[in-house]
């Protein structure tokens, strides 16, 4: 997202150009990454029915580097945060190959380049993270010893916080794979994922109670509330970045924006960005909004793990709130 908040005039660009020229989308090519690309083309072709869309399957970095863990990558790609997911698909967008580009929010750096900006978030899933083991019961039911699988330092470093009688280990790949490698490596014990991946894959059902993993038996998912296990900003949206002055992609992607969504991660990636933060530091933070008030809380890690400093705000206006949250914490 851009460093300061996205204005709220609209770009000036009537809707009249009725030329065959397709909307591109780009994405990456995991599974759940395709779920999300046609979340977001079906909502075009409902808002712009004359126009053809069109989908870019693009190989990042991060999907190519699965041998160790995403910091490793990023260091030796000279990449900061989760850039190891979207470097490719920027360079796709400033070349003009494509037009709107796909993300999970959670994976977009806090603050973008001048010549890119994020438009729009779809509507937002559930943002919990899910304990997934062999046997119901959470994290309570973890055993002394425990070994922990997630590529997360956010999720590393609150589990270690929460369950320091734990092992966190590293853990790769897409959703189906980690799933797969707790279900038959016997490496782990539990691993965690975000509910909203889960749910967009078919894995789990929109409800509050511990499940089994559809198709993988033996396999139960635990939500984890915001309050004991505090998500990543913007965890569960979809984020539509485009071209800073291309204004017909912004009206495309803007047009299909979810309001009270946005409101919400822009508080909570600007409070990223009062921090110097980013996809890759160890903060959990979370928003929920009632009429015209959003609620922001925090939990920020030392690099080393250990005890968070917390805080919490009220208020309407998001960037405010963000920086009220920021002078809040002890």
């Amino acid at each position: 997202m851009e460093r300061h908040p996205r204005a709220t005039e609209t770009p000036k660009f009537q809707m009249t150009d009725q030329s065959p020229i397709p909307i591109i989308v780009g994405t990456r090519g995991s599974e759940l990454a395709l779920v999300q690309a046609i979340a977001t083309e079906t909502a075009l072709a409902a808002a712009f029915p004359e126009r053809e869309i069109l989908r870019k399957v693009i190989k990042t970095t991060g999907d190519r580097r699965t041998d160790v863990s995403l910091s490793q990558v990023a260091k030796s790609e000279g990449t900061f945060d989760k850039g190891v997911f979207i470097k490719e698909i920027e360079e796709a967008l400033d070349n003009g190959l494509i037009d709107i580009a796909v993300h999970s929010l959670k994976d977009l750096p806090t603050t973008l380049e001048d010549r890119f900006m994020l438009a729009a978030v779809l509507e937002r899933a559930p943002v919990r993270d899910v304990l997934v083991m062999r046997k119901p019961g959470g994290l309570a039911a973890l055993p002394v010893g425990a070994r922990i699988g997630t590529g997360s330092v956010r999720r590393a470093r609150q589990m270690e916080w929460l369950r320091p009688d734990v092992v966190v280990s590293d853990l790769r790949g897409n959703v189906p794979t980690r799933l797969r490698k707790l279900a038959d490596d016997g490496i782990y014990d539990a691993i965690l994922l975000a509910e909203a991946g889960l749910l967009r894959l078919g894995y789990i059902s929109a409800n509050d109670a511990d499940e089994e993993i559809s198709g993988i038996p033996g396999l139960f998912a635990t939500r984890l509330a915001e309050a004991e296990f505090f998500p990543a900003a913007g965890q569960g949206a979809i984020g539509l970045e485009v071209r800073a002055g291309d204004a017909p992609s912004r009206v495309y992607a803007e047009s299909i924006g979810h309001q009270p969504s946005w409101l919400r991660i822009t508080a909570e990636r600007e409070f990223l960005r009062l921090l110097d933060g980013g996809c890759h530091t160890p903060v959990g933070v979370y928003s929920s909004i009632s009429g015209h008030q959003i609620f922001l809380k925090a939990r920020v890690f030392p690099d080393a793990g250990g005890t968070p400093k917390s805080g919490e705000a009220t208020g309407t206006d998001p960037v405010t709130l963000a920086l009220e949250l920021f002078n809040s914490l002890s």
